[in-house]
């Protein structure tokens, strides 16, 4: 299978393995539909040192049968009588969403959002977004998929809900059109238990279908999410709020500012972290060793021509003679002048035999 490494938006920016990863700020409906509280988030976002910052649109007609709009909503959480209302309450206008978007570049950010329904996507294409999010929700929506996959722009694909044949149908018919899809692994729990992440799910999404592959969090905290990029993710995405008790079901699930940029800190930590691939020693550790490391050191008074006996010798700090790595070696030699008590071993004061000395000259 043809391996897919990253993708690259219109933008010039590059999601995708050997790159930075790509933080997603999902604002999602957090927002509560107050625009001064959306670009008060994008700009707390920006702040915190993410990548992206996404949205989400619906249209509840399209949406929500005559049933589903009608039924009752009336728990903490509701902002309208039916679950209609209580929607509706929480959209933003695309002519909004349009200004937000325009906020958000101008501070160095994407902004893409999911779309939720056929005129919700028509209207967010509208806006010449350069990436799409495909929500855990509507992976196995295949006329949707299918709609989505037809623009040609960049997907990213949450993998909630799915088990890998759903995964397969729709990544199927993503790659009809064209292979620039994120997988995101994902555990579509509000809250997560951590038991239940499933991190070294990502190895398997990337050996099955050759696509970047990155996290969709919804836990509590954040350890989980920094680990999602030492293990390879290229995106990590968690929900986000400016405070965890407004009303709303997302909110616990979601990051407040401090949590987001102490996340973001900790990501860039980790990549660094793993820049180096082979066991090597730093010219830093060379130095620590000189001071922290023991060499061998003579145990007693000892007169020249004794035969060197494990009784004769242990070992101290600073490492300023021969290493104990060579304890083996020294045993058994003479010495060739006298020596006092805790004086370093040096190999010219001991007489081996040639061969004794090979390698001896490096420690």
């Amino acid at each position: 299978m043809k391996q897919i490494q990253s993708v690259t938006l219109r933008s010039g920016v590059t999601i995708g393995h050997g790159h930075p990863c790509f933080v997603v700020a999902e604002i999602g409906n957090n927002h509560q539909g107050d625009f001064l509280m959306a670009r008060r988030m994008i700009d707390e976002a920006a702040a915190a040192g993410v990548h992206g910052v996404k949205f989400q649109k619906r249209d509840m007609e399209a949406l929500l049968t005559r049933e589903g709009r009608a039924a009752p909503y009336t728990g903490c959480n509701s902002f309208g009588p039916t679950y209609g209302e209580h929607r509706n309450a929480l959209e933003l206008s695309i002519d909004q969403m349009a200004r937000l978007k325009e906020y958000s570049e101008s501070l160095g950010l994407v902004f893409f959002a999911s779309a939720w329904d056929d005129p919700s996507l028509r209207q967010i294409l509208g806006l010449n977004v350069d990436l799409l999010k495909i929500c855990s929700a509507d992976l196995v929506n295949v006329p949707l998929v299918r709609k989505y996959a037809a623009t040609g722009i960049p997907i990213i694909l949450s993998t909630g809900m799915s088990a890998l044949e759903d995964i397969d149908v729709a990544l199927a018919e993503i790659r009809a059109y064209h292979d620039d899809v994120v997988l995101l692994h994902c555990n579509s729990t509000y809250p997560c238990p951590d038991e239940k992440i499933g991190l070294p799910v990502m190895e398997g999404l990337r050996e099955r279908y050759g696509l970047p592959v990155g996290y969709s969090g919804h836990e509590q905290g954040i350890g989980p999410s920094v680990a999602a990029v030492a293990l390879g993710a290229c995106v990590v995405e968690r929900h986000f709020t400016l405070d965890k008790t407004l009303k709303g079901t997302d909110h616990q699930a979601s990051l407040e500012p401090d949590e987001l940029a102490r996340m973001v800190t900790m990501i860039r930590e980790v990549e660094k972290a793993m820049r180096v691939k082979g066991k090597k020693v730093f010219p830093e550790e060379q130095a620590a060793a000189k001071k922290l490391r023991k060499c061998i050191v003579f145990s007693r008074d000892l007169p020249a021509g004794h035969v060197l006996a494990e009784a004769d010798l242990t070992t101290r700090s600073p490492r300023v003679g021969v290493s104990p790595v060579h304890w083996d070696e020294v045993l058994g030699a003479t010495l060739n002048r006298s020596v006092k008590h805790e004086e370093p071993v040096q190999w010219d004061t001991l007489n081996l035999h040639v061969e004794e000395c090979v390698g001896a000259a490096s420690s």
